[in-house]
């Protein structure tokens, strides 16, 4: 799977502290390798995005946009079934715009101790109304657009942080450089997720055999084996408490037919997930 790089494939011109693009395609991306070389907002306009990252998979639709943190993620795009388009205004902004930002407003604190890669928030007017005003800044050239831009970006981060306060501008520009941290935080918030070992090195900026070698260093056991064991685990807990029939649930634990998720079971728990279900 090849990694789009943005906003640099994008071609939008002179790098800039502060960029601004009209994204638009017509066919649905599934499930592809990003590298955010720039912090970046996706205001969605039409369609449906999921978003894998460090530590949490996101999903919106159009009644909500997304601050993303400069790094690796995993990205599926849908386009919309009433308007088969998927379309968002993508603002990216560099780490120094950030700390300018930061520094001119007086909005530093202490070290934040969650960090976090996306922040989800929702359309409101003001918002709706400044993602308007970027559809018209867009259609400037591009000298008078760079101008503007310093201050469009001022003005949403200002909105941004009366109506949040400044955590997320924070944990823009602070850095997680222990490599197990980042890697035991990955493969937490994604242990549910039916990523491959290839996404998974990804998200965590390493190559396929690091990964698999400082995850058998903390968790002395294969990524396979340790996924497999966490998703039965959570299945035997659905059976449990959510009265779930087991043929509804084999997908989730990863498996392709339902016989394979029998036996892996059985071999698990002594007995099959019906036996499991309906024993006191």
């Amino acid at each position: 799977m090849e990694i789009t790089v943005l906003p640099k494939d994008l071609k939008i011109g002179v790098s800039k502290d502060v960029q601004l693009y009209y994204y638009r395609r017509t066919e649905d991306i599934q499930k592809t390798k990003i590298n955010l070389s720039k912090n970046t907002i996706s205001f969605l306009r039409t369609g449906t995005k999921e978003v894998i990252g460090d530590d949490k998979t996101v999903q919106l639709g159009n009644d909500h946009f997304v601050i993303m943190k400069s790094g690796n993620c995993l990205m599926t795009e849908k386009v919309s079934d009433a308007f088969k388009v998927y379309q968002s205004i993508l603002l990216f902004f560099s780490d120094e715009a950030v700390l300018d930002f930061l520094e001119k407003y007086h909005q530093f604190s202490p070290n934040l101790n969650n960090q976090k890669s996306f922040y989800i928030f929702e359309y409101d007017n003001f918002v709706q109304n400044f993602v308007v005003s970027l559809e018209q800044i867009l259609k400037l050239p591009q000298k008078i657009q760079a101008n503007i831009l310093k201050n469009k970006f001022e003005e949403i981060m200002l909105y941004l942080i009366h109506q949040n306060k400044a955590d997320f501008l924070h944990s823009m520009v602070q850095n997680i450089d222990d490599k197990i941290s980042r890697l035991t935080n990955i493969v937490e918030n994604n242990k549910f997720n039916k990523l491959n070992l290839e996404e998974l090195a990804f998200l965590c900026n390493m190559s396929v055999s690091t990964f698999k070698r400082e995850f058998f260093k903390h968790y002395q056991s294969t990524p396979m084996k340790w996924f497999n064991e966490q998703r039965l685990n959570h299945i035997a807990f659905m059976l449990k408490t959510k009265r779930n029939r087991p043929i509804e649930l084999y997908e989730d634990a990863g498996y392709e037919n339902f016989s394979n998720f029998v036996q892996a079971f059985k071999k698990k728990f002594g007995m099959t997930p019906k036996q499991y279900q309906t024993q006191s």
